[in-house]
This record gives C-alpha cells, sequence and structure tokens, in this order.
C-alpha cells in the first residue's frame, strides 16, 4: 500500500482498472508499457500542483493573493480552483477548448492511482469547463492511462519529462518552466549534467544554459521583493541568454556591471539587441552619463541614492552593535536605481528631490530611452576603439606571419620546385611597403 496516495479514491479508481483495456504509454519509464485505460468524471480528478508547466505563474498567484501558502495543501480547494484559472488562462488555451469542442478527446490523459493528473492538466480543466458551463455531455468523462499505485515521485517526474519532449504529447513550456523543470531534475539526479541532458534530451552544456538563465532570474526577481514574479519575464528570454553566456567566467566587477545594466534595461522593456551593446566592465559608466543628461533622472538617481543609503544605514546599525564600527555600502547609479525600480509597481507614484512626483511607469519609459542612447554610445565607442587598435592589430599579425616564413624558409628552399624569384619578388613589396609605412 503505497502511504502517498488518498486510498479512498485509488479504491474507485482500483475498481475501474479491473475490467480496463490496456494500452502501451511508451513514455512511461519502466519495461512494462502496457498501462490500463479508465474513464473519469471530469470533475471528479485532481489537477497537480507540481505540474512544471504552472510553476511561475502559481508564483504569481502566492503574490498577487499575499497566500504564499495557497499550494501547500495541493488538493483543497483553492488550491484546485487557482490551478483551474491558471490552466485556463495560458497560451492557446482557447484554441484548445474550441478543439474539444470540435473533436473531443483524442489522446488519453495521464492520472496516478488516486485520480491526480500528471499529463492533461490543461484537457481537464477545459473539459470540466465545457461540461460545467456549456452543458456539453461528451465532456463529462476524460479517459486517461493509470499509472501504477507503487509510481514514486522520480518516477513521475521522469514520465513528466519524457511527456515534454515526447512529439505525441509535447505542449510547449515557457522558457521559465522549462527551466524550473531543468533546476529540479539538476537536484533530483544529484547535480549530474548527463542526468539531466539525458532526460530533457538536450546537450548538457544547453542544460546549463537554462539552469544558469534561471540563476540570473531569481536574483532580479528576489531583487524586487514581491514587486515582480517570474511570469513577467517569460517573453524576455532574449536577454538573459545573452547575459549568462557573457558574465561565464568574468570578473566580479564586470559581472556585477552587466548583470546590473542588463536587469535595469529588462524592467524598463529595452530591445535585447541593444542591451547586448552593454557586454563590457564599463557598461554602467555610459547609462551614468545618460542620467546625468535628463533632470528626471537625475533626480531619480538622488532619489534611489536617498534610499539605498538609509537602507545601508539601518543595516549598520546592526552591525555597530556587534563590531563597534561603521561599515559603508557605496552604490553606483545603475545599481541605486535598478534596487529602487525593481521594487516598485508600474502604477507607483515616486516622489522626486525637490518636489513633485511621477508614476514609475513613467520613469521606466525614460530609462529605456537612457539605456538605449547609452547602449548606442558603447557600440560606437567600440568601433572606435577598434579603428584605434586595428592597425598595431594589422602588424602584430604581419610580424607573427613574416617571422613563420622565416622559420619554414629552409625548408621550402629544401626543394628544388621552390620559386626563389617569387620569394625576391614578395620581400621587394614587403619592403616598399614598410618604407611607406615609416613614411606616413
Amino acid at each position: 500500500m503505497n502511504p502517498v496516495l488518498d486510498q479512498e479514491r485509488a479504491q474507485l479508481v482500483a475498481m475501474k482498472v479491473a475490467a480496463a483495456p490496456r494500452q502501451q504509454l511508451p513514455q512511461w519509464v519502466r519495461k512494462t508499457k502496457d498501462l490500463p485505460v479508465v474513464e473519469v468524471e471530469v470533475d471528479w480528478v485532481r489537477f497537480s500542483i507540481l505540474n512544471h508547466r504552472t510553476r511561475a505563474e502559481q508564483m504569481r498567484v502566492k503574490r498577487e493573493t499575499g497566500n504564499e501558502d495557497i499550494f501547500s495543501d495541493p488538493f483543497s480547494d483553492e488550491a484546485q480552483k487557482e490551478q483551474s484559472k491558471i490552466l485556463l488562462g495560458q497560451e492557446n488555451a482557447e484554441d484548445l477548448i474550441q478543439d474539444l469542442r470540435d473533436r473531443g478527446q483524442t489522446e488519453p490523459a495521464v492520472i496516478t492511482a488516486d485520480g491526480v493528473l500528471i499529463n492533461g492538466n490543461r484537457r481537464g480543466a477545459a473539459l470540466r469547463m465545457l461540461y460545467n458551463k456549456e452543458k456539453k455531455q461528451d465532456a463529462r468523462y476524460i479517459t486517461a492511462f493509470v499509472l501504477p499505485a507503487d509510481a514514486s515521485a522520480e518516477e513521475i517526474l521522469d514520465l513528466e519529462t519524457e511527456l515534454q519532449v515526447s512529439k505525441d504529447f509535447r505542449q510547449k513550456y515557457s522558457w521559465v518552466n522549462e527551466a524550473f523543470l531543468i533546476e529540479d531534475i539538476f537536484e533530483a539526479s544529484g547535480k549530474d549534467w548527463t542526468k539531466v541532458a539525458q532526460r530533457v534530451r538536450l546537450k548538457s552544456n544547453e542544460a546549463q544554459k537554462k539552469y544558469t538563465q534561471l540563476q540570473q532570474l531569481h536574483q532580479l526577481v528576489e531583487m524586487s521583493g514581491g514587486a515582480r514574479d517570474y511570469t513577467d519575464f517569460v517573453d524576455k528570454e532574449s536577454p538573459f541568454t545573452e547575459l549568462s553566456a557573457h558574465v561565464a567566467n568574468k570578473s566580479p566587477h564586470e559581472t556585477k556591471t552587466v548583470r546590473d545594466s542588463f536587469f535595469l534595461g529588462v524592467i524598463a522593456d529595452a530591445n535585447y539587441r541593444d542591451l547586448r551593446k552593454l557586454r563590457r566592465s564599463d557598461a554602467d559608466e555610459f547609462i551614468e552619463a545618460e542620467f546625468k543628461k535628463e533632470p528626471v533622472l537625475a533626480k531619480l538617481v538622488e532619489a534611489a541614492k536617498e534610499e539605498v543609503e538609509l537602507e545601508a544605514d539601518e543595516s549598520d546599525d546592526l552591525l555597530d552593535d556587534v563590531l563597534g564600527t561603521g561599515s559603508s555600502n557605496a552604490s553606483g547609479d545603475v545599481a541605486a536605481v535598478l534596487s529602487f525600480l525593481a521594487t516598485k509597481g508600474e502604477s507607483e507614484m515616486v516622489s522626486l528631490p525637490g518636489g513633485g512626483s511621477v508614476q514609475v511607469s513613467d520613469l521606466l519609459a525614460t530609462v529605456k530611452e537612457a539605456v538605449t542612447v547609452a547602449a548606442n554610445e558603447a557600440d560606437e565607442d567600440a568601433k572606435d576603439s577598434k579603428a584605434v587598435s586595428a592597425p598595431l592589430d594589422r602588424l602584430d599579425t604581419a610580424i607573427r606571419d613574416a617571422k613563420r616564413a622565416l622559420a619554414i624558409l629552409p625548408q621550402g628552399r629544401s626543394f628544388d620546385e621552390f620559386d626563389e624569384a617569387g620569394f625576391a619578388n614578395r620581400v621587394a613589396k614587403l619592403k616598399q611597403i614598410v618604407g611607406t609605412l615609416e613614411n606616413s
């Protein structure tokens, strides 16, 4: 007996399983792929709260309701109701509902031995809506494979992953939820990237990139203090891809500078093609220069630094009690503005030094312009730097090539067919070029 199962519900499923036909579920991880297929009432099945396709959305619900424990009891009426809303609110849900109206259910879902949907949560929610709101009678039941009663949590995670990569069952994850799945598999596999890669059908380095992107996003969401959640960044994968790739093996200073510049650009909705121009250790200097040109942003910097200093002072009071001395928490303009704006909702009003207030959405729009201009300035600077160094770089290449030619010259002359005239001609041209360089 599996103590995790709801035994009363499991008995009802077991009665149906006893007389049920069996079909193959190729993605089931055990050698025996034949599983019973049953019909159960769609109002009776439970949605899986552990479904990785909805992880980010669940975090949004927690923030919006202010109830961190809303999904703690996954089978409570409240948790199931919210999960249903999430499922019906996902991308392409209307297309799925219309398809079920027109054709009905064409593929079995997958449930545990006590009726929890492992695959088919979206279909289950859609069928339930069709049955209860539109009184569509053929939506009353959902057909589903039934997993063995002793299926473990790890096997169920493996099955979800197999179904996720299967052409027959795949429904696209957002990049955030896919990264959550990879993170969970990484932890469950003992942090073995080879196993992770095998499970999600990616190369090891590709899985690691998605994991790293999520770690960056974790930082930004945590920085926001609850003002933003993971679903706010579902359509912003590219900046996190660029950021994660660049900061690998960079110094702590450059990592923080580029990260702060990217994060500020992301919350201001700057184009990632512009942000990629800020992949440099002095990215913040270009943005700060633009802040100084715009009076509103100059005041924003002042307000942000005042808030940072206030928070630092409060922290220092605690340190002073222990150490008997003060400590400094200096912060650059970009870091300060990022910390300030990340914690603010777009509809909030911010008071600026000297009087007056501005809505956060307007500040973000102005910041976006400043970041975009700064990115283009950084790009021009990079081109200028290349132009400055290009002549010397070309000469360095020529010197290396000349040294290599000198080193292999004896070997070349050892062959009868060596072209001495051609060699002399090239040396003469080289001398001519050097003379021109000297007199230029």
